[in-house]
């Protein structure tokens, strides 16, 4: 499937994004791990997570799904998963098979965890290799999957991490579960903190200190209740169209504002795009607000050291916002970028070069010159979600018709991407 963008429209009206999919993968594995009942809302209904959703049932947890975005989660405790009969495939979620991992080195049976061409690319040393200090039997193919996991004796320890991760982290902490002492991870900066809340909700032992994270063993998991909010990442995709897709003015409602994810915001303030924040409040324990977006001129900025990791997600789309802006773009510290579903530094210069951009590309960033031109172009999304998207924004602001082939990946995180765009009034519409 392809996508079809045509300039012209402002972006008008109310929409809503879907639920977070950091928080939707992690209350399947951690409801599934509970013991009881958990009761889930707002899940995203995406590629990534049905990956998951399905790897979780192949280890014997009976889960639910009452509608699109609701589950029951039928929890077997921390010692009740059963051996899959085959190998579990997270498809293309990195997320879920680098949490999961952590998993099932605590498992007394042997598994195999594996996923699609696009996920065998794509470094899994980050965890296997601290798991291995806990004495995790593991066997990859050259740091990569499929992952071959043999019943180990987990011990606890603690793990000095050298560039904050959200999963290294999770895998840690959920590996921890099954350890025989406490697990402490100590990152150098600040990384989303979903699998700390979360724990903490369901009971577990958790202390934290700044950056650093003990999880002592042996309380069982306390069931799930939790309305999943939007999720801030799909959003950035709208707010970036807000910024740059003249006399634009709408709200996204209910979008997840945890200080770990906000980073986007932080950079469009720092390029002067006022974004206002109503109707604060809180919903299991993540805190959320309707964003209320209107267009305004950008600038350059540079961005590096901790807001790199509390944006990463969003750095493809923030090209597209350089494009846009007067003076200098420069982000460092980037080097996350170059591992991801596919290169994306690489991958969207490469893209955008073909819609007359001039970027110079560095081993950790970019530096973009604006203000920029745009031009109508036929672009690839590399069967990556977030560069698919990222082109769809830039359509949106060239000059003529833009078409991004292999777009159906937009699925694996943001269903419906090109709806609610319509929705906002944008000529946007899917074609074969």
């Amino acid at each position: 499937m392809k996508i079809r963008v045509r300039p012209g429209k402002s972006l008008r009206g109310s929409v809503t994004v879907p639920g977070d999919k950091s928080l939707s993968h992690r209350s399947l594995i951690l409801g599934a791990l509970a013991e009881g009942t958990s009761d889930i809302r707002g899940f995203l209904p995406a590629g990534d997570t049905f990956a998951t959703l399905h790897c979780i049932r192949q280890l014997g947890v009976q889960v639910d799904q009452h509608d699109k975005t609701t589950l029951t989660v039928h929890g077997i405790g921390l010692h009740g998963l059963k051996q899959p009969d085959v190998p579990l495939n997270f498809v293309n979620a990195g997320t879920g098979i680098r949490l999961m991992i952590g998993v099932m080195s605590g498992q007394q049976f042997p598994s195999v965890l594996d996923g699609s061409e696009q996920l065998k690319r794509r470094p899994m040393g980050r965890v296997t290799n601290p798991l291995r200090a806990m004495g995790a039997n593991i066997e990859d193919n050259a740091g990569r999957t499929p992952l071959h996991v043999y019943p180990a004796h987990l011990k606890g320890m603690r793990h000095q991490l050298t560039v904050a991760s959200a999963q290294v982290k999770s895998c840690l902490l959920l590996a921890g579960l099954y350890a025989d002492g406490p697990t402490t991870v100590i990152e150098p900066g600040p990384a989303r903190d979903h699998t700390e809340r979360m724990l903490k909700a369901l009971g577990a032992d958790l202390s934290i200190d700044g950056n650093k994270v003990t999880l002592t063993p042996g309380k069982p998991l306390q069931p799930l209740d939790i309305t999943i909010p939007a999720d801030i990442s799909s959003a950035a995709f709208l707010l970036a169209a807000g910024a740059i897709v003249p006399d634009s003015d709408f709200k996204i409602i209910n979008v997840n504002t945890n200080p770990t994810r906000t980073g986007i915001l932080e950079a469009l303030a720092e390029m002067g795009m006022r974004i206002d924040l109503e109707d604060e409040a809180e919903t299991s324990g993540e805190p959320i607000a309707t964003m209320n977006v209107q267009a305004q001129s950008v600038r350059g900025t540079h961005i590096n050291g901790d807001l790199v990791v509390r944006m990463i997600d969003e750095f493809p789309v923030l090209m597209v916002v350089a494009t846009q802006a007067k003076g200098d773009t420069r982000v460092s510290d980037a080097h996350e970028l170059r591992v991801k579903e596919t290169d994306r530094i690489a991958v969207m210069a490469g893209e955008l070069r073909k819609m007359g951009l001039t970027i110079e590309e560095y081993e950790d960033g970019f530096c973009i010159s604006g203000k920029q031109q745009l031009n109508g172009a036929i672009v690839d999304g590399h069967d990556d979600h977030r560069v698919a998207m990222s082109l769809t924004i830039a359509g949106l602001i060239a000059e003529g018709e833009t078409i991004i082939e292999d777009a159906r990946c937009v699925n694996d995180s943001f269903p419906g991407f090109v709806e609610v765009l319509q929705t906002l009034g944008a000529d946007v519409s899917w074609v074969n």
